[in-house]
């Protein structure tokens, strides 16, 4: 007769009653130390006995569950989007993930490729989020807020050159990195300034509002400002350097760094002298753009935040019928090289 295999015997999941019990306490106590609550008063000694026998137990609490208690989840919804953020938001999502987690929040990322502005809200707000951080290039609009509201966001926040009616706004205004960029070029004595405009869909939402900043800084000085569209491709470049000296131009600011070293590099094969003929500068300060020769001049861009982040957003959340707020995030400077 035959037997079947011996089969793993299931293990019942663990509870907070069971982690009570092992620790010697309430269950009551088990929700207030692993929940963080700053409610109740709790020794250090018991905190720490709690949280040893939740880790020996393999306990961790039920997300569904707390949610239902509170009325709400601790969720904030963070969409993403190709191509992959630049360093600077790479940086801001860094610190605002970390903060969250600190203060308990349940930090998720929802890819939203694809997904148009009436769909993305929709996608979004079956996970009840508490609060949306939505990034510039989904274009989130005022009816999809408020279907975000009324599924129960607390703070819908939007992250991007501009605001949205309705929501907090966390603005990067790129005008100032095109504004800084030609600024610094024509302190320099640059007047006739060509601008790269990256061809990829990508970084569209970046490219036109720098440009706008360009245009804004050459206007001080009756410069000319010529946009030139670029391919992020060595041919692409090579074709731009080869027609170069036709277009009579005597410094670039080439949209950001990458950008920057591509054109850099074919300039100087076709013959072009950096910086004496053309200035080149980019932005973002990438460490490989100190490596060229010439080293490559930039613009720096950093997060200027009236409090961290994630404490930020945690008083939104906690103050969901207040007015939208405006908090602009981007403080520029050149980094002087030697290329412009």
């Amino acid at each position: 007769m035959s037997q079947l295999p011996n089969q793993p015997i299931e293990r019942p999941v663990p509870t907070s009653a069971d982690v009570a019990r092992l620790a010697g306490v309430s269950r009551a106590t088990v929700s207030y130390v692993l929940n963080n609550s700053a409610s109740v008063r709790i020794s250090e000694t018991t905190r720490r006995r709690v949280r040893e026998a939740a880790a020996e137990l393999g306990y961790v609490p039920h997300a569904a569950a707390r949610s239902l208690r509170a009325g709400h989840t601790r969720m904030v919804l963070l969409p993403t989007v190709d191509p992959p953020a630049g360093p600077l938001h790479q940086r801001f999502f860094s610190e605002l993930e970390a903060g969250l987690r600190r203060l308990d929040y349940t930090v998720v990322q929802y890819g939203s490729t694809g997904l148009d502005p009436q769909d993305a809200p929709r996608a979004w707000a079956e996970l009840r989020p508490v609060a949306v951080i939505a990034p510039g290039a989904v274009d989130l609009t005022p009816p999809g807020i408020a279907v975000l509201r009324r599924s129960g966001a607390r703070a819908v926040i939007t992250l991007g050159p501009r605001p949205v009616p309705g929501a907090h706004a966390l603005v990067m205004d790129q005008q100032v990195v095109g504004d800084c960029a030609v600024g610094h070029l024509l302190a320099g004595g640059r007047r006739r300034i060509g601008v790269v405009m990256p061809e990829e869909n990508g970084p569209d939402r970046l490219a036109g509002p720098r440009l706008t900043g360009a245009r804004r800084a050459a206007r001080r000085h009756t410069a000319r400002v010529e946009p030139l569209p670029l391919r992020y491709e060595e041919e692409s470049a090579a074709r731009l350097a080869a027609r170069w000296r036709s277009l009579d131009l005597d410094a670039v600011f080439a949209f950001d760094d990458a950008y920057a070293m591509l054109l850099m590099r074919a300039l100087q094969d076709a013959g072009i002298d950096v910086p004496g003929e053309t200035a080149v500068i980019g932005a973002d300060d990438l460490m490989l753009g100190r490596l060229l020769r010439p080293r490559l001049t930039t613009v720096r861009m950093e997060l200027a935040t009236p409090q961290p982040l994630a404490e930020l957003v945690d008083r939104l959340v906690k103050e969901p019928g207040a007015d939208p707020e405006r908090h602009d995030l981007l403080r520029v400077a050149v980094v002087r090289r030697e290329s412009a």
